[in-house]
C-alpha cells in the first residue's frame, strides 16, 4: 500500500500540472507544503510527469488530459487488488442499483482473474442462471470482443444493456475440453434476495441469494411467516452461490439467530476501518438447530454469516469451502458524480479467523455430485400389477384441481429429489433435532 500511496500523491501532483498544454511541469520540494513526515516522492512524480508528456505527445491518437488522467486513476486502483476500482458516473449508478435490488443486465456477480472475467456466482432467477452459467466459469469473450485487455468496469458495462437485447458469452469451464458459447438475452434484473418454504413438517428453508439493504428485514419477515404457519424445529439456510453484498445485510441476518456475542470484526490501516459488530437478543428460532449450506460461490457477506454461525456453534456448515473474499470495500464519493471502490479492511470471524483467500471450511463436506435413480417404475411390481387384485376405493381428488399447498408440496418434493446437498442438509437437521430432544429428556 506504500507504493500505492506514493502513486496517489504523484497523481495529485500531475493533476495540478495537467493544464500546461502538454508541457509537463515539476515543482521542487521547497515549493511543496507537504508535512516533513510525508515528503512527496519527487523522483516518482518526475517519472509520472515525463510519462504523461510522452504519451500525450507521441501516442498514435490524440488524447486529452482528462482521458489520460482517468486512465491513470483506473490503473492505480485496479493494480491494487481485484476489488478496488474507479467508478465513473455510470458505474457508480449501477453499483447503487445493485444494492437496492434492481438493475439491468445478465444477473451474474463477477471478478477479475488473470485478465479474464471470473463468475463468482449467477444470481437466482436471472437470465444468466437460466442459461446455465456456473460459479467458477471464466468469460474470455463478449460477443466478438476478447475480454483480455478490458477492465472489470468496462466488461461489466458491455454485459449490461437494454432488456431484450442479446449477448453471447464465450466461457472456459473446468472439465470441458473446449470453450462454450452461451447466448443470453438481457433482462431487467429484480433480485428477490430472500425466499422461504417448508421442506418437511417442522423444518423450514431460507434461501438468501444476495445481501442487500433490506435483506435482514425480509429474512425476519419470512421467518415470522414460517413460524406462524408451522412449529419450526429446525432451519436450512441456503447460502450457495450467494456472492455477498452489503455488510449490514450480513450482520442483520446473523443477528436473527444469535442472542449475544461478536458477529464479525474488520481491521484496516485507518481508525474508521476497525469495526466490531455484536449480536442482540433474541434468537428467532430459540435455539432450534440450523444447517447452513455453502459452496465455492458463497462469498463475502455469506461467508460472514457462515463463519459467525460456525464460531458460535449455532449451526452446522455443510457443502464446499467458500470463495474466500474477506476484504472490505468502501465507496468513497469524489467529484463529477464518480466514486472510488477501495479495499480498506479485512473481515475476521468471531474467533479471529481471516476469511481472505481462506474461505470457510464446512463442518461436513459435500462434494458436487449428480444423483440418478436406479431403474424405473416398470421394474417395480406392486399389488396393482398382480392378477385378480382387489380394487381400491376410487380417489376422486385426482380429478380436482390441486390447492396451493399441494402444489407447493409437490414443488418442494421435486426440489429435494433434484438437490442432493439440500436433501442431506434436511437429514442432518432431522438428526440434530432428535439428538436435542434426547438431551432435553436426560
Amino acid at each position: 500500500m506504500n507504493k500505492a500511496n506514493h502513486c496517489l500523491k504523484a497523481l495529485v501532483a500531475a493533476l495540478c500540472l495537467s493544464g500546461l498544454s502538454g508541457q509537463a511541469g515539476f515543482a521542487t520540494p521547497q515549493e511543496q507544503e507537504a508535512p516533513a513526515a510525508e515528503a512527496l516522492p519527487v523522483d516518482e512524480i518526475r517519472t509520472f510527469a515525463e510519462v504523461f508528456t510522452k504519451v500525450k505527445k507521441d501516442y498514435v491518437e490524440e488524447l486529452g488530459d482528462a482521458d489520460l488522467l482517468e486512465s491513470a486513476i483506473k490503473g492505480l486502483l485496479e493494480g491494487l487488488d481485484p476489488h478496488s476500482s474507479y467508478l465513473d458516473e455510470e458505474a457508480y449508478l449501477a453499483l447503487q442499483e445493485g444494492t437496492t435490488g434492481q438493475f439491468g443486465g445478465l444477473g451474474i456477480e463477477v471478478g477479475m482473474e488473470d485478465g479474464f472475467i471470473k463468475v463468482i456466482s449467477p444470481i437466482d432467477d436471472t437470465p444468466a442462471q437460466q442459461a446455465g452459467i456456473q460459479a467458477g466459469d471464466l468469460i474470455i469473450r463478449l460477443d466478438e470482443t476478447p475480454v483480455k485487455g478490458l477492465s472489470l468496469s468496462e466488461a461489466v458495462s458491455r454485459m449490461r444493456g437494454e432488456p431484450g437485447t442479446d449477448i453471447t458469452l464465450t466461457i472456459v469451464r473446468e472439465g470441458e475440453e473446449k470453450p462454450l458459447k452461451v447466448a443470453i438475452t438481457r433482462d431487467l434484473i429484480k433480485v428477490r434476495s430472500v425466499k422461504s418454504r417448508i421442506l418437511a413438517p417442522g423444518f423450514g428453508y431460507l434461501r438468501i441469494s444476495h445481501f442487500q439493504i433490506h435483506t435482514a428485514e425480509d429474512a425476519r419477515a419470512a421467518l415470522q411467516k414460517l413460524k406462524e404457519d408451522n412449529e419450526l424445529q429446525g432451519l436450512v439456510i441456503d447460502l450457495r452461490n450467494n456472492p455477498g453484498g452489503t455488510l449490514s445485510g450480513a450482520v442483520g441476518v446473523a443477528d436473527l439467530f444469535l442472542n449475544k456475542g461478536l458477529i464479525v470484526y474488520t481491521q484496516g490501516r485507518i481508525e474508521d476501518s476497525n469495526l466490531r459488530f455484536h449480536a442482540k437478543p433474541a434468537d428467532m428460532l430459540n435455539g432450534a438447530p440450523i444447517v447452513a449450506l455453502v459452496n465455492a460461490g458463497s462469498a463475502s457477506a455469506s461467508e460472514i454469516v457462515a463463519g459467525a454461525l460456525q464460531d458460535h456453534q449455532r449451526g452446522v456448515v455443510m457443502g464446499q469451502r467458500t470463495f474466500g473474499k474477506g476484504s472490505v470495500q468502501s465507496v468513497l464519493t469524489i467529484s463529477n458524480n464518480a466514486a472510488l471502490k477501495l479495499t480498506t479492511a479485512l473481515y475476521y470471524t468471531p474467533s479471529g479467523r481471516s476469511i481472505q483467500a481462506e474461505g470457510i471450511e464446512p463442518d461436513i463436506v459435500i462434494d458436487r455430485v449428480k444423483i440418478e435413480a436406479i431403474g424405473g417404475e416398470a421394474d417395480i411390481i406392486t399389488e396393482e400389477n398382480l392378477n385378480q387384485h382387489l380394487k381400491g376405493e376410487e380417489n376422486n381428488e385426482q380429478d380436482e384441481e390441486l390447492d396451493e399447498a399441494a402444489v407447493k408440496a409437490r414443488e418442494t418434493q421435486a426440489m429435494l429429489e433434484k438437490d442432493y446437498a439440500l436433501r442431506q442438509a434436511l437429514n442432518v437437521l432431522k438428526g440434530l433435532k432428535i439428538l436435542s430432544a434426547s438431551a432435553a429428556k436426560e
